[in-house]
């Protein structure tokens, strides 16, 4: 395997272990639900993303061809990710959750 595309690949998978623990970190630091909601689609979306693309770019590697497993997972990843977590803000302003003083952009006062 040449060393460039080994950097690459740990690269990724660097990247992707740093965004998911910080994005689990806001999960479990931030105040209140809107804010809490915004780490862990991020981390899902970019820490998991980066190691899917660095896991692609491996087994594509090791194998003849584009490694379908993991294309099917990102896109469905890409695809799903941002638009559950649409649905649970949606949901969270139906039920008028409450918000911290700190958080912008106030939707109900």
């Amino acid at each position: 395997m040449p060393w460039l595309l080994e950097l690459t690949i740990a690269l990724l998978l660097l990247i992707g272990a740093v965004v998911a623990l910080i994005g689990s970190f806001g999960l479990a630091k931030l105040p209140d639900f809107y804010m809490r909601l915004h780490g862990p689609t991020k981390a899902s979306t970019l820490g998991v993303g980066c190691v899917l693309i660095g896991s692609l770019l491996y087994f594509s590697h090791q194998q003849e061809g584009v490694s379908v497993h993991e294309a099917l997972v990102a896109l469905f990843l890409f695809a799903t990710a941002p638009v559950s977590a649409h649905m649970l803000a949606k949901a969270a302003l139906h039920r008028r959750l409450k918000i911290v003083e700190r958080t912008r952009n106030k939707p109900f006062e």
